[in-house]
């Protein structure tokens, strides 16, 4: 708790041209955190559900709530009904830091969840342990999971980072949510080295930076790729974006032709790769190798280790393509409420190889490769070449059965005009994608069904494709 509290004193955070002074923020926090102290159980640890849309607001609960000792669970304030029903069933939490409470539609799960018994197999299962910190995730279910971490799992993250890139103290430009692994580190760099924090609710608000007045000098700034491809649209801010320090970029994968649009307008880009379970980015591509051609993930960070190995579990050598297993200091403690036992690497789905200089490639996820007539394909790279194309805003390249390829490639996309077209989009890709790699089907919807954590709900989208194909052959 002294430690947290010191950190406290240091820290400055920034929104727009508004500044609060530690010292009004420092009130705030010891507000909640006396708050969270009457209510505390030495034999039980208080949860805390913090679901609030303010940053500051956000962040001070989260500060009081870890130094309380709590189990801390991040939600993200948008969930909708069947989300929360979840959570509130999964968590059955003592106190809600948001505006959760004044959700109408939550009103009989909320009173559900408080005459419901508490769940005592969960509370064996995590041994009592105070000061677990839960991020949500999600997988291609749509169902909402929580990585359980540790402030240290978070440090060792900050660390690594801190090491890599050679800097005292991490000055950061956040745009992402807090409630999501991308936003809370940045957020963690700056509070615990003594950096700057400089927080938008949204990215689209950099379109009015007229408005603000920041220098964005010394500053990380995270964003993914669609978001960048959004704001290089626009010159002026795509110079403003050559001002900072490095632009982490993750999330997705990315495409050579944003890339290529990021070297004309000399971004410090240094593409990631990490997620939720991993305290965000185990590998990152530093923006001198970036500008001198390469477009991987990046090496190693120092806190982490990753091993690339066959299916049978052989560690594979440069070049070759196989599961991607990482060791971190950085680990989650496993999927709330289940902690893993000697738990000391992640075997991802993701695939991906070393190339001779030690830089990580992630190609894909070895459960949603496609294979058609007998060749691999790798959603992720189908989909950046249909991204590349400008007419998409949305994408999503799955395998559907068929009796003669086995499977074949479709694409389910939203387009920027109504009248783009299969024939369109064919001629768009061709030449830059081999022939067994270009869709044979497009489906085009008003909306790729996505969770809060953005990703998609791929057998949905399999349901809707399937639909869609049976109807447009019906018509024929």
């Amino acid at each position: 708790m002294n430690q947290i509290f010191n950190y406290l004193k240091k820290y400055q955070l920034k929104r727009d041209s508004n500044f609060f002074t530690s010292t009004n923020f420092s009130d705030v926090v010891e507000k909640k955190f006396a708050e969270l102290i009457k209510i505390a159980n030495p034999e039980t640890p208080t949860k805390v559900l913090i679901s609030e849309p303010k940053p500051t607001e956000f962040i001070a609960s989260f500060i009081a709530a870890v130094a309380a000792g709590c189990q801390v669970f991040l939600c993200n304030p948008n969930w909708g009904k069947l989300e929360w029903e979840q959570v509130l069933k999964l968590v059955q939490p003592d106190i809600i830091f948001g505006n959760l409470v004044n959700y109408k539609f939550l009103g009989d799960s909320l009173e559900k969840t408080s005459r419901l018994p508490r769940d005592n197999s969960s509370k064996k299962t995590l041994s009592n342990k105070q000061n677990l910190i839960m991020i949500p995730t999600g997988g291609s279910s749509g169902k909402i999971k929580f990585a359980i971490h540790t402030w240290e799992t978070l440090i060792s993250s900050v660390t690594g980072f801190q090491e890599y890139f050679q800097v005292e103290q991490i000055n950061s430009f956040c745009v992402l949510p807090l409630y999501h692994v991308s936003g809370l580190m940045q957020f963690m760099r700056s509070f615990t080295t003594g950096g700057n924090l400089i927080i938008l609710p949204s990215y689209k608000e950099i379109f009015d930076k007229t408005e603000w007045n920041i220098n964005p000098n010394e500053k990380f700034i995270s964003l993914v790729p669609t978001q960048l491809q959004n704001l290089l649209q626009n010159v002026d801010i795509a110079n403003w974006l050559s001002n900072f320090q490095t632009v982490l970029l993750g999330g997705s994968a990315a495409w050579e032709e944003l890339f290529d649009a990021a070297r004309k307008y000399q971004i410090k880009l240094a593409p990631t790769y990490g997620m939720t379970e991993t305290a965000s980015q185990v590998a990152t591509l530093k923006p001198e190798d970036f500008f001198a051609g390469n477009n991987s993930n990046g090496q190693v960070l120092p806190h982490a280790k990753i091993i690339v190995q066959s299916e049978s579990g052989e560690i594979l050598g440069q070049n070759q393509i196989g599961n991607i297993n990482i060791q971190a200091n950085s680990l989650m403690l496993g999927y709330y409420p289940n902690i893993f036992n000697n738990f000391e690497s992640l075997a991802t789905d993701d695939l991906g190889f070393f190339d001779s200089q030690g830089y990580l490639k992630i190609v894909g996820r070895s459960s949603q490769k496609i294979i058609t007539g007998g060749e691999n394909v790798f959603p992720a790279e189908v989909e950046a070449a249909i991204l590349a194309t400008g007419l998409v805003t949305d994408v999503c390249v799955i395998g559907l059965p068929d009796k003669y390829w086995g499977e074949v490639v479709t694409a389910v996309y939203f387009g920027n005009n109504f009248e783009v077209s299969k024939e369109k989009l064919l001629s768009a890709i061709d030449g830059k994608l081999s022939k067994f790699k270009q869709p044979k089907y497009w489906v085009r919807v008003e909306s790729l069904p996505r969770n809060s954590q953005g990703k998609i709900n791929r057998e949905l989208l399999k349901e809707i494709a399937i639909q869609r194909i049976i109807a447009l052959r019906a018509r024929e």
